[in-house]
């Protein structure tokens, strides 16, 4: 139930289609979903870089970053997860609204959460993209050492371990970065893009 009473919407003289036609390329989300170490982070951050060299206009929105300040009163309880996602789903849409093309990086591990966020936007505003490694690769990888507190003991209720991640059923894009490189994902990104006509 809504905290908020006695708001009105104020709409704006400037429409998302106008900023669009500013910025030349249409907005949407790409949500980038998987397990820790899959390579959401790596990806996003070339795609970010690549994109500006195009003169595209984004906006990278990280896990751990957001943690960091908009949500750092959560933990990582499934209640938390869920708050987490819906916050970041608000901002996607407010950013998508702005003309932005919106790169998120988010484990989000459960399936209804992402589905929340995809029916906040337009049906060709969210493009799920299921960044995919096998457990023990992205274990191997490990970049921030969590597996090995997660083995440790350290670390509870993490996903992949002893909290679940539901892969999405019918993702738009896969990305296999056991079999792919970062420039091979990079790319096979910006040319579903392009062919079909997000961008230039």
């Amino acid at each position: 139930m809504p905290k908020s009473t006695n708001i009105v919407w104020h709409e704006s003289e400037v429409s998302k289609q106008e900023r669009q036609r500013l910025n030349r390329h249409k907005s949407v989300v790409l949500w980038f979903t998987g397990l820790s170490g899959s390579g959401k982070s790596t990806l996003t951050v070339e795609l970010e870089k690549k994109m500006y060299q195009s003169g595209i206009r984004t906006y990278r929105l990280d896990g751990d970053n957001i943690r960091h300040g908009l949500n750092k009163n959560l933990g990582f309880s499934p209640e938390d997860r869920t708050e987490n996602i819906r916050r970041i789903g608000e901002v996607s849409k407010l950013m998508v609204d702005a003309g932005l093309i919106v790169l998120t990086a988010f484990i989000s591990p459960y399936r209804q959460d992402r589905d929340n966020v995809r029916a906040l936007l337009e049906s060709d505003e969210f493009i799920e993209i299921h960044v995919k490694a096998e457990l023990e690769t992205c274990e191997k990888r490990d970049p921030k050492g969590l597996y090995k507190k997660v083995r440790a003991g350290q670390i509870k209720e993490f996903t992949g371990i002893d909290s679940p991640y539901e892969e999405p059923l019918h993702p738009e894009i896969v990305i296999d970065t056991d079999k792919h490189t970062i420039e091979e994902s990079t790319q096979y990104v910006i040319e579903f893009l392009k062919n079909k006509a997000y961008t230039e």
